[in-house]
């Protein structure tokens, strides 16, 4: 077993919340002119999600941290030019091209894998990679179908295949076209000098577990594993190697790793005032979460109605550096609906209200309407604050 070296600096929580913000985009002033590949490059991975509520979460993840940017240019952002790819990471994320290599761990691993939940008809994966040499870009449904009946989980085989494909690497995801994966080869689709599964397993390793440091600023053994989904054990084996150094958080009670750079320079400057999607990398790992924030959060979309609390999508508002409280959104026509809204007390009402304008005018509402609040004595001053803002 690896001996790793003992902490030699000691945070604070507030400085490890501060440290987090700024890893992750929320404190000081956002690289502009980098936008939407920045934040991207900045996070390591933005994860997709099918739910749209607002917008789907790869849109409102560049929106956090850099306000109104255009729908249409996040689209752009991720998928003109060869910039991005879509992979298992966190979950299924939009990653960084030049990420590639790094995750032939991952694809490795998939070639090996001795069983699969869906069967692959003789042949089919074979025809899959010739038609889309042929005629690719495509989708499953123009490769001859996803599914073989309406049900969700019976994947047709020429999907089964293309999917398959993806996992291992020879097929790669180049956008979404009305949420449909787009399927190309990645020979035409990744850069020539990024093509390569050349890194063993402890290069990939080492990378991806400094690089979840760097995104988070500081974080825990499990932290650092869940940014990209490894192995406590795989973490265990690089750690040492990678570039972090141990450090101690006051008040976590488990040992942690930060970014050497992080550390460098003392977090500081101004705080976005946001919704937060429920998928933000901010947010990921509920346990953190309540460590850094003293917030429980968890999406109840999957929750049957009667059992939901906070609401089907509720956001979380992130404010002062602080999560302050969380709202419930829907839309009507022009109007942003907030079903249900919890709040941090009185304190939280301006930036709540702030959150949801700024929202509102990012999506085209014109206007703002309340239905709940948890806090009934609540709604009258977040409505009035609401009103002075709409004008």
């Amino acid at each position: 077993m690896t001996t790793l070296p003992r902490p030699t600096t000691t945070l604070t929580a507030d400085d490890a919340r501060r440290i987090a913000l700024r890893a992750q985009g929320f404190l000081g002033a956002p690289d502009r002119r980098a936008g939407v590949r920045g934040v991207l490059r900045h996070l390591g991975a933005v994860q997709l999600d099918t739910i749209s509520v607002l917008a789907r979460s790869h849109e409102l993840v560049p929106y956090a941290r850099l306000g109104a940017v255009g729908r249409k240019t996040v689209e752009a952002a991720y998928w003109t030019g060869a910039h991005a790819f879509e992979y298992w990471s966190h979950a299924a994320c939009i990653l960084p091209i030049e990420e590639w290599p790094h995750f032939a761990f991952r694809r490795r691993a998939y070639r090996d894998r001795p069983h699969w939940n869906h069967e692959l008809p003789e042949g089919v994966y074979e025809q899959v990679i010739k038609q889309l040499r042929a005629e690719g870009p495509l989708t499953s449904t123009e490769l001859g179908g996803a599914k073989k009946t309406s049900d969700w989980w019976d994947w047709s085989g020429t999907k089964v295949a293309v999917e398959r494909a993806l996992m291992y690497g020879e097929v790669v995801c180049v956008e979404r076209r009305g949420w449909k994966r787009v399927y190309d080869l990645a020979e035409r689709a990744v850069p020539d000098a990024l093509l390569h599964d050349e890194l063993d397993d402890t290069e990939c390793l080492r990378r991806l577990v400094r690089l979840a440091g760097e995104s988070l600023g500081v974080g825990t053994r499990a932290d650092i594993a869940d940014y990209h989904r490894l192995k406590g054990d795989q973490v265990d084996a690089v750690i040492a190697d990678s570039g972090l150094v141990p450090v101690e958080v006051e008040g976590w009670g488990k040992p942690a790793w930060a970014d050497p750079a992080a550390l460098a320079t003392t977090p500081r400057g101004r705080h976005r005032t946001t919704l937060l999607s429920p998928f933000d990398s901010l947010i990921w790992e509920r346990a953190r979460t309540e460590r850094i924030f003293g917030f429980t959060h968890r999406l109840e979309a999957y929750v049957p109605k009667p059992k939901r609390v906070h609401g089907y999508f509720a956001m979380p508002v992130l404010a002062g550096g602080r999560l302050v409280g969380r709202v419930d959104p829907a839309r009507e026509g022009r109007t942003l609906v907030a079903r249900q809204v919890t709040l941090d007390g009185p304190k939280a009402v301006p930036a709540v209200a702030e959150a949801l304008i700024e929202a509102a005018t990012w999506v085209n509402c014109t206007d703002v309407r309340v239905e709940r609040v948890d806090a009934p004595g609540l709604r009258e001053p977040l409505t009035r604050e609401l009103a002075g803002l709409l004008g």
